[in-house]
């Protein structure tokens, strides 16, 4: 996470890759790989996979982290549905329901900001990210 915010505070010098299925397949794999195995990866992984491996702007890192997001919340919703332990829905709702209208007014802040501030900001905050792990692991 730090190693990935560091390349994004730093300024891009060439012009944008062209993205290849397979590259998107592997850094894919991996994000969900980390997020298999430690419970992570969401937006403070997958945006920066897509801008710094895959070389998206951050607006374009943002929503498809957020498609994949979804697509991988309704995939293991699936899987959870038939278990033992059933869905708290009087936790799930107002929590979905928050996080729905936090991610609008979120949407609506982002389109006051330039791409490369929002990127900059986006690193400073998975800094700190990094940073409360390093301290939690080692703690």
């Amino acid at each position: 996470a730090a190693l990935a915010a560091v390349r994004m505070l730093r300024p891009a010098t060439a012009a944008p890759k062209e993205v290849r299925p397979l590259k998107a397949a592997g850094t894919g794999a991996g994000l969900g790989a980390l997020t298999g195995l430690l419970g992570v990866g969401g937006g403070f992984l997958a945006v920066p996979a897509l801008v710094t491996v895959l070389a998206f702007e951050m607006q374009a890192a943002v929503g498809t982290s957020l498609l994949v997001i979804t697509t991988n919340s309704l995939a293991s919703l699936m899987t959870r549905t038939g278990g033992a332990a059933g869905l708290d829905w009087a936790v799930v709702a107002p929590f979905a329901s928050a996080a729905i209208l936090g991610a609008w007014d979120g949407r609506r802040l982002a389109a006051k900001v330039s791409g490369v501030r929002l990127q900059q900001v986006f690193a400073v905050l998975l800094l700190g990210v990094a940073a409360v792990m390093l301290v939690d692991a080692v703690v």
